[in-house]
């Protein structure tokens, strides 16, 4: 098993949590505004959103949490797929974008 992104790796997040409770707590706090059931946004959809955004942000912990919270949200293998593809269209349109910003600074150097 690889020492970088291991599913084991949440085993940790209690000593995180000893190690800065309020920083912690305060994580915590904002990472529930994905799984609540109180807003406009179904669940699956706010799912399917954090997955896309895990997917541009390449983080593997929030795809481990995010995919299986979406699959169990009611999300299809489809699903899934498109928003892979809308997470690579945009990444791809930020790199393109950031193309123009270094042509203009390019031309101011």
């Amino acid at each position: 098993m690889s020492d970088y992104h291991s599913h084991d790796d949440f085993k940790l997040l209690s000593e995180l949590r000893t190690l800065d409770k309020p920083g912690f707590d305060g994580f915590v706090a904002l990472d529930k505004v994905v799984g609540r059931t109180d807003g406009q946004i179904p669940l699956k959809y706010r799912e399917l959103i954090a997955l896309g955004v895990a997917l541009t942000t390449q983080c593997p912990y929030c795809l481990d949490v995010h995919t299986a919270n979406a699959k169990k949200a009611g999300a299809t293998r489809e699903e899934l797929a498109e928003t892979v593809h809308i997470a690579a269209a945009l990444r791809a349109g930020a790199a393109l974008t950031h193309g123009l910003l270094a042509l203009k600074l390019f031309d101011k150097a």
